[in-house]
């Protein structure tokens, strides 16, 4: 890296800490097409912090790898064979409450993206988004926050604008 950026000409200066530790974050992706996960590893394989540590193509497989792994995350797709994401979101919140969610689906945000939201997701995603967005939606995820595209962000904002138009009799049917 200090090459690199010596060749670029600007000076880089690192000097590690006994202590500095980089934390690997441990991702786990259910999705039910070999290909989406092959895809996602390679996205993942290009950050020196992440690692998929864990695959599955179905929600038993899911709960199989819990069983015997910790995960820093869990990637889902929506739309997986016998149990859809959305129900085994539900059931992760339960079981595993303090294991962060992101939904990653082909979908709309207008169709699934507030409803993931409600369910207990922190993040909700298009499949169709470019890499670093998924990389930053991990980042933020597993540091606490939320994550929400900006289309769901002016959906979210859109329903704010209408549900406060009108006289609060009016929102009542």
């Amino acid at each position: 890296v200090a090459m690199a950026a010596a060749s670029a000409g600007l000076s880089y200066h690192y000097l590690p800490h006994k202590y500095d530790k980089i934390t690997m974050i441990k991702i786990l992706i259910a999705d039910d097409h070999a290909i989406v996960r092959e895809g996602l590893k390679q996205i993942v394989a290009e950050e020196s912090d992440m690692k998929v540590t864990g695959e599955a193509g179905n929600a038993d497989e899911v709960f199989e790898i819990l069983k015997t792994n910790n995960f820093d995350i869990a990637i889902l797709d929506i739309n997986m064979p016998g149990k859809s994401g959305l129900d085994l979101l539900k059931d992760l919140k339960i079981q595993y409450p303090k294991l962060p969610v992101l939904i990653l689906s082909m979908y709309g945000e207008e169709q699934y993206g507030i409803r993931a939201l409600k369910a207990g997701a922190l993040g909700y995603l298009r499949k169709v988004s470019a890499p670093n967005e998924l990389v930053t939606a991990i980042r933020k995820i597993v540091s606490g926050g939320k994550y929400i595209s900006q289309a769901l962000a002016e959906k979210l904002a859109e329903n704010l604008d209408i549900s406060q138009t009108g006289l609060p009799h009016e929102k009542l049917s």
